[in-house]
């Protein structure tokens, strides 16, 4: 592999590895926030523990996310300088404030809250956690907008004599057509996270019933899960359908890779379920089809025309690769690898289905106070959080790996983005460092989850019971777990 292949490695590593961890971070900062609210309310005390314990795996997951983010911000400056030096202008901004703004605010009101325990009223205490939240999707919106700029390049002039894209209307990249319907459907797909996860967690501390008097307060924490992930599922549908005829608009060559079609049809594209073909995906062996349904995802019409990978390779090729003046243009084969984004697009849809259809299954489950805990219950509880976290991985590899060869689109093919002086042994090194150092603290994580998960729900402390209640002045800060 030569250096373009293994920095694209490594980024798509880092990359889909620092997502793990985000959709669970953005939807547990808001379960947990309402399950506070709700003890407020209630003064149920199951709401309490739930919120603390909660709080906890929320606080594990938040710091390996924050190591794991930070590293990806550098791999633009490390492999990819040439395409920070042209996208810096436009860039900037939106990271900037990300960083300045949004994450700060996360950082310093989930310190509040950690904290706060006894020392902040109540409801003060509980809207640090919503700010946490508001924080969280802040850094989503920002985030977000500059990779929606990357699908769809807008408010920007290039600039011939520096090669740099020149920021001129950040309104019109923080409300990008793209990153308006993008937006909701990642965050959707976190609450979904998030909610699965409850069930998940929930439902195994039920299942092992070390404590029966507890098993109430988990069933009770399946069933908001359950209601949570169902929701959000249908969100992510209807997002994900909207987002398709967006994409469709825009960067036609990824909708036609989604489903390997390479003829343009005139009407009525079939979408198929399933197929087996050659390795490189040209050629059709056996498909299971749904007639017509490509075109309605693609246009909102059953009788809509979805163009062709062939007939948009040639028009790539006549509007891209004869510009010899454009040196941030490079002729290439403007297809991306069609396996890649035909399999991942169908694992996305298929696992964010089997994580709505899982819900509503425990919901039905436990209805009337029902408490299932045969095998097949259990292996649903593995199941639903891996899927979810595997659903929101391919979406951003179909994502990415469909906007291929451009890392932006129309503007710059990824082979001219990386570092001119960076060798391949200095990118194999790196590579193999950063993976690692990743799967170490992946050992980690699932050490530090599964040990605060086996101690379940904290038992109620008499003087640890309302935040706003007396405590010392003089008394030091403490983690309050």
């Amino acid at each position: 592999m030569d250096v373009v292949d293994i920095a694209r490695w490594q980024f798509g590593i880092v990359t889909v590895y620092h997502f793990l961890f985000v959709p669970l971070t953005i939807g547990l900062t808001a379960l947990v926030a309402v399950l506070e609210t709700s003890w407020l309310r209630t003064r149920n005390e199951q709401y309490l523990r739930l919120t603390k314990f909660f709080g906890k795996l929320l606080l594990i997951n938040f710091a390996i996310g924050v190591v794991t983010g930070i590293v990806q911000e550098f791999q633009f400056g490390m492999n990819w300088s040439d395409y920070s030096r042209f996208v810096g202008d436009v860039f900037g901004a939106p990271l900037a404030i990300e960083g300045l703004l949004a994450f700060f605010l996360e950082s310093t009101f989930l310190g509040l809250w950690i904290f706060g325990w006894d020392r902040l009223p109540g409801p003060l205490h509980a809207a640090c956690m919503w700010i946490v939240h508001l924080g969280t999707l802040a850094s989503s919106w920002f985030i977000l907008a500059a990779n929606s700029w990357m699908q769809h390049p807008v408010g920007y002039r290039y600039d011939p004599e520096t090669g740099r894209a020149e920021l001129t209307d950040f309104a019109a990249v923080m409300f990008n057509k793209v990153q308006l319907v993008t937006f909701p459907h990642v965050v959707f797909a976190a609450y979904l996270t998030a909610g699965v996860f409850l069930v998940a967690v929930a439902g195994w501390l039920h299942v092992r019933n070390s404590h029966p008097d507890d098993r109430p307060m988990y069933l009770k924490a399946v069933r908001l899960g359950a209601v949570v992930a169902l929701v959000s599922g249908l969100a992510v549908a209807v997002s994900g359908d909207v987002q398709g005829k967006v994409m469709t608009e825009v960067q036609p060559m990824k909708m036609a890779a989604a489903e390997g079609l390479y003829q343009t049809t005139e009407s009525c594209a079939p979408f198929s379920v399933f197929t087996l073909g050659s390795l490189d995906g040209t050629q059709e062996r056996y498909a299971l089809t749904v007639p017509c349904l490509l075109s309605f995802l693609g246009t909102g019409s059953f009788d809509g025309q979805i163009q062709g990978i062939d007939d948009l390779r040639e028009t790539y090729e006549e509007e891209y690769g004869q510009d010899p003046g454009a040196t941030y243009y490079t002729a290439a084969d403007y297809v991306p690898v069609i396996p890649v984004t035909y399999w991942s697009f169908r694992f996305m849809i298929g696992l964010g289905m089997f994580g709505a259809g899982g819900a509503a299954l425990v919901l039905w489950s436990t209805r009337r106070g029902r408490a299932p805990t045969g095998r097949w219950f259990r292996v649903l509880l593995v199941a639903l959080p891996l899927g979810a976290l595997g659903g929101n991985s391919f979406g951003w590899i179909f994502t990415e790996m469909g906007r291929q060869p451009w890392v932006v689109f129309g503007l710059m093919t990824t082979d001219r983005a990386v570092s001119p002086g960076v060798s391949a042994t200095e990118a194999v090194i790196s590579l193999a460092s950063l993976t690692a150092v990743y799967a170490v603290l992946a050992v980690v994580e699932v050490r530090l989850l599964l040990s605060a998960i086996q101690g379940g729900a904290p038992e109620p402390l008499a003087d640890h019971g309302d935040a706003g209640g007396e405590y010392p002045d003089d008394a030091p800060l403490s983690f309050a777990y």
